[in-house]
């Protein structure tokens, strides 16, 4: 007899400990019924310039792949900064390892291979980073991004691409691109992502096609690479050589602040390795402080309205610029059935698949889980 109440014992804690435990791996669902999402993913270039690193990468997209029902993700949103050398022949220098060990062209096969997971699934909008162009870093305008993204590989791409700038050399591509969704309670909404620090031309381009009958009505979300620093200030300048150029306080003043319909800016391109302390912590994930991952500001446009910034970097936030990447950190935007509020979460699909590292896949601090209220247009 007391083998079998002990017997049940030993059941029932194994149950409590069982039902304690996070369902592997973690899946995650939107918080009300009627909302739609969109995936941001930040700079990926340091999983990327690693061979070691590139399946994490793919990871993501397969996991985005994975949940497009569950989430009913409508796009995959890039903050640039797909490679860590856009145009490098040779592999990484030993003797400076945090540079990488693979070429460019192995970098955006990398790129290319882990995007096929979402090709005639879902599009995939990419703002270009600095590392995108030039040699290393935006020594000039250069890119191989037009060889390995283009809308022809993608069918949801063409299904959703509304309008296309020219880059530097007047030839249409991806590098200044505007991408159109419809839903019942958003209206029109346009998605505008930007060549690295952009030209006149491209502002330019930009504000014709937002101030358009067609489109003067949508609203308006931009991607661009750089935009908020860490702490939440706008860039008024960077050192790098590319010319013509407009920074990122530039770009507010000539675009985002005279609009009428650009309702919220995301950015990647600044975050720094967060904040370690074993004994405690200020985020879900204990003894780790990722406020330097990202970054949250709002201003008003010259009509009044509310424009949020949203800058989100995870690609150190492992704790460096020398190791994985950045744990695989990404956002969920849930655009929820109200049609003005965004909701943020901050998940971890690569934490998500182990009884180790289940419990931390989510960052829950306030920096990291908040919502995005977006206001109407004037009339």
């Amino acid at each position: 007899m007391m083998s079998l109440i002990a017997g049940w014992a030993v059941l029932t804690l194994f149950a409590q400990v069982r039902h304690s435990e996070p369902q592997i791996p973690v899946r995650p669902t939107l918080e009300e019924e009627g909302s739609f999402s969109m995936i941001l993913i930040p700079d990926p270039q340091s999983q990327i310039k690693f061979a070691a690193n590139q399946p994490l990468f793919e990871l993501m997209t397969a996991w985005v792949a994975q949940n497009i029902d569950r989430l009913r993700i409508r796009a995959a949103l890039f903050t640039g900064d797909m490679v860590e050398q856009n145009d490098q022949l040779t592999g990484g220098d030993p003797a400076h390892f945090h540079n990488g060990d693979q070429t460019s062209r192995q970098q955006w096969s990398a790129v290319s291979r882990a995007l096929e997971r979402l090709d005639g699934r879902i599009p995939y909008i990419v703002c270009q980073g600095n590392h995108d162009v030039g040699y290393v870093a935006a020594e000039n305008r250069l890119s191989m991004m037009p060889q390995y993204i283009y809308p022809e590989r993608n069918t949801e791409i063409v299904a959703h691409l509304a309008a296309v700038g020219l880059n530097h050399e007047n030839v249409h591509t991806l590098e200044n691109a505007a991408y159109e969704f419809h839903d019942a309670a958003w209206g029109d909404l346009l998605v505008i992502a930007f060549e690295f620090a952009p030209r006149d031309e491209a502002l330019d381009w930009a504000r014709g096609l937002i101030e358009s009958e067609k489109y003067r009505n949508h609203r308006v979300i931009v991607l661009t690479h750089s935009f908020l620093d860490t702490d939440g200030s706008r860039k008024k300048g960077e050192g790098y050589k590319l010319t013509p150029r407009n920074w990122p306080q530039a770009v507010w003043e000539k675009l985002v602040y005279p609009s009428k319909n650009i309702c919220l800016v995301l950015c990647g391109h600044t975050g720094t390795p967060p904040k370690i302390d074993m004994e405690s912590g200020a985020d879900g994930v204990a003894g780790i402080d990722y406020r330097t991952t990202s970054a949250y500001r709002v201003d008003r446009a010259a009509d009044g309205r509310r424009i949020p910034q949203m800058m989100f970097n995870s690609q150190a936030g492992d704790g460096g610029w020398f190791g994985n990447g950045g744990d695989c950190w990404l956002r969920i935007l849930e655009f929820r059935p109200d049609g003005r509020t965004i909701g943020v979460r901050t998940f971890s699909p690569l934490f998500a698949l182990s009884r180790i590292t289940a419990r931390n896949a989510w960052r829950t601090a306030d920096y990291d889980r908040f919502d995005i209220r977006i206001d109407d247009l004037k009339k």
